[in-house]
């Protein structure tokens, strides 16, 4: 009963609607929050260059795909290096090329590796091929992407470089010149 005195007297004194909205906040249900998505975080290419470039020399020292596969999962991370060790799996149980590497298909880091890997089980070519080719794109590209950067950097530095030092070539550059060329014209009293 106290309970309904205090709310009805929150409602009548002055402030009535912020007793209101605080009374509906008590009683209301509690929203749910929605969780912030997780972005994945991008996988560094050079440590992704690095992953092919062991898989090339596990597959060139000779070793099975499933097991190269599982020593290259080891080191790339995130969904990438999941995707890896569930092919190792599939491959190590006997799997079809396609279905094997359907789960490295689907992470885009590594479905250009997929996409080679499916191409050399229809073709016979050798994955460790691939797997170089590919270490050697993502480091050029990395390469690209960092001379991209820097270019950048370079534009966006000269801009406040220019509004540092245009107002002082003008204070003392300009208008001492412009000071001059009116005393010797008689333009000044």
């Amino acid at each position: 009963m106290s309970l309904v005195l205090a709310a009805i007297a929150l409602m009548v004194a002055p402030g009535a609607r912020i007793a209101r909205l605080r009374l509906t906040g008590l009683t209301a249900r509690p929203k749910r929050q929605r969780e912030p998505r997780k972005r994945a975080k991008p996988v560094d290419p050079l440590c992704l260059a690095a992953g092919w470039d062991l898989l090339a020399a596990c597959l060139r020292a000779g070793l099975p795909v499933s097991d190269a596969v599982r020593a290259v999962a080891g080191r790339i991370p995130g969904e990438g290096g999941q995707a890896l060790r569930m092919t190792a799996g599939l491959l190590a149980l006997g799997a079809d090329a396609t279905a094997a590497w359907q789960p490295v298909a689907n992470v885009p880091e590594t479905a250009a590796l997929a996409r080679g890997a499916r191409r050399t089980a229809r073709s016979g070519t050798e994955l460790a091929t691939v797997a170089a080719a590919l270490a050697t794109e993502v480091r050029v590209a990395a390469g690209d992407e960092c001379e991209v950067r820097a270019q950048r950097a370079g534009v966006l530095i000269a801009g406040p470089l220019g509004l540092c030092f245009l107002p002082a070539f003008v204070c003392l550059g300009i208008v001492p010149v412009l000071v001059g060329l009116a005393g010797s014209l008689g333009l000044t009293r």
